[in-house]
């Protein structure tokens, strides 16, 4: 492979559209697919080659992301276009689907794709990150196989993390979402501890700001409940997936914190708030105790 391999994105959501995006500014041939082909019609005037399927999509790339919506999805698209891949290809699942969904991807690929390079490869960020390039790509797999992908994580992040064998990323992925929700969870509940004792957002942010504790991330979720807008950066329904993925891979484990939140965020989504950014949660819990 060149330097700049072509590169197929599998998912044009808010994340995968970004990363399309990113990779057409840097030069790259991209081929997109989504379900809604819509999703990628606005970036066709920038040179992305829209399929009709995933098999179309892949079948002249070197590198194949796969950034699509939960775990059952990203196995069903890459079983459907397993068969049309290059010889020696790099298929690189960016989403998070769970250790389970992983190791079975794993084995898939290693028993019927041996020529395949298949890199577990979530990302930590989220739509605005995305679309600036400013994510973190926590990678695993073969790195000395899969030399081509540098040029292509260099256009869509700000970094790399190598964590070893296949497989290891996803585990930090959830270990590093599990400790996102509960501080957003958190977040939310010491905000409306502020409001009850007569303060706001911006007092709380004033007496964090330039210590230890002024988060960067808390700024822009405290911005979102003081102004009232929750567009989605990571909606409340895919953060409760992630949630109870963590819970499903360490059943040995105690974790009160986060059983309690998968509850919450459930009643929280069940009323309707599921489409919102997960700072909603503010909203939810500011609104059921009225």
């Amino acid at each position: 492979m060149n330097k700049r391999p072509s590169v197929a994105v599998l998912g044009l959501g808010a994340m995968g559209h970004a990363f399309a995006a990113n990779l057409l500014k840097n030069g790259f041939t991209t081929y997109g697919w989504n379900r809604t082909k819509a999703r990628g019609e606005d970036l066709q005037s920038a040179g992305l080659q829209l399929a009709d399927s995933p098999e179309e999509a892949v079948k002249q790339a070197d590198v194949v992301i796969a950034m699509l919506a939960d775990a059952a999805t990203t196995e069903s698209v890459l079983k459907q276009m397993q068969s049309s891949l290059k010889q020696g290809a790099i298929v690189v699942q960016m989403g998070t689907i769970g250790v389970e969904s992983t190791e079975k991807l794993i084995a898939t690929f290693a028993g019927q794709r041996a020529d395949i390079v298949f890199l577990d490869a979530p990302v930590s960020g989220t739509k605005a990150p995305a679309e600036n390039a400013q994510i973190v790509i926590l990678a695993s797999g073969d790195r000395e196989k899969s030399k081509a992908i540098e040029p292509v994580f260099a256009a869509i992040s700000k970094g790399t993390k190598w964590l070893g064998e296949a497989g290891a990323s996803s585990r930090m992925k959830l270990v590093v979402n599990s400790w996102l929700i509960s501080m957003v969870q958190g977040l939310s509940e010491s905000t409306r501890l502020a409001k009850e004792f007569g303060f706001s957002p911006e007092e709380f942010w004033n007496v964090l700001e330039g210590g230890p504790l002024a988060v960067p991330y808390v700024k822009g979720k405290l911005d979102m409940i003081s102004g009232g807008q929750y567009d989605p950066q990571m909606q409340l329904t895919w953060a409760l997936k992630d949630v109870n993925l963590a819970l499903a891979a360490a059943p040995e484990s105690e974790l009160p914190g986060l059983t309690l939140i998968s509850d919450v965020w459930q009643d929280a989504v069940d009323k309707g708030y599921g489409e919102k950014d997960l700072s909603v949660v503010y909203r939810y819990l500011s609104e059921k105790t009225k």
